[in-house]
């Protein structure tokens, strides 16, 4: 008997619906940064949206090829043998379906402070944090070992707890949208920030953790739901120096010619004080 959990679409709709999700929310916030940005550009955009979008191609083409069926494709599998927590318990879809969706919220923020608090895994995860701008392309630049290492996490949570498939697509979808938008630099009424901010990540909230200050860089992990953050107490309202006297990245990879996408794939291999010794240019510290 088929499960009740069981997503009868085929895997290239769930490719389609996410590309063009993709689409409509990254032209949505590139037109909104135009038309009201919310900081001045340290560096703009034209020496960083090739290469973050660059990174992005490569991240694409290395899940496609390492691990085409992905997440959704591993909630299939588990749903037809019926694996998981959820099954065994006999959950109603929809319950199951809300349940997956903040369990995988909350592991991408477990994760996330992970990624913070593991040497090892920080140098992968820095790439994304030594962006001297954040924007919408902030939003989708990641080292693809940190992208495979998400995943195989991801995969193993569907499976471990039988999470229904199109909440995982939900999942997906509206990871990839908070994503390009809390990294958005846009602006919006203050007000309208702290409503917002009770259920869903902003930008100016997300634009803490961005910061060179390392003690706002382990704030804010969130990127869908804001309310780990505050249950955790990993939760900072704003910058010390403002939003728009706050500095972006790190202080290390300061160099302009580290935003290209060959330095952007070596920055995890390369050696701190080295990177650190060599920073000249504009946005050095």
């Amino acid at each position: 008997m088929p499960s009740p959990y069981h997503l009868s679409s085929p895997m290239n709709v769930e490719f389609l619906i996410r590309i063009s999700s993709f689409a409509l929310v990254f032209a949505a916030m590139a037109g909104w940064e135009l038309v009201a940005p919310r900081r001045a550009w340290a560096v703009g955009r034209a020496p960083r949206w090739t290469n973050n979008l660059g990174i992005l191609v490569v991240d694409v083409i290395a899940v496609r090829v390492l691990i085409p069926t992905a997440a959704v494709g591993a909630a299939l599998f588990a749903a037809e043998r019926g694996w998981g927590l959820f099954h065994l318990a006999g959950l109603p879809p929809v319950l199951a379906a809300v349940l997956g969706f903040l369990i995988l919220d909350l592991v991408i923020y477990g994760q996330h402070v992970v990624f913070h608090k593991v040497p090892v895994l920080w140098r992968l995860h820095r790439m994304h944090h030594a962006d001297l701008d954040i924007d919408v392309t902030t939003g989708v630049r990641f080292h693809p070992f940190e992208i495979l290492i998400s995943l195989a996490i991801k995969i193993a949570t569907v499976i471990l707890f039988g999470i229904p498939a199109i909440a995982v697509l939900l999942f997906e979808v509206v990871l990839n949208a908070t994503s390009m938008f809390n990294h958005a630099n846009v602006s919006m009424p203050a007000a309208l920030d702290r409503v917002l901010r009770l259920l869903v990540v902003t930008p100016d909230m997300h634009r803490v953790h961005h910061s060179i200050l390392r003690n706002e860089t382990d704030s804010n992990f969130g990127f869908n739901l804001p309310w780990w953050d505050r249950l955790f107490g990993t939760y900072r309202a704003a910058p010390a120096a403002g939003h728009h006297g706050m500095t972006i990245g790190l202080p290390i990879f300061r160099n302009p010619r580290e935003l290209r996408v060959d330095r952007l794939l070596t920055q995890p291999f390369r050696d701190d004080t080295v990177a650190a010794d060599d920073e000249s240019g504009p946005g050095a510290h």
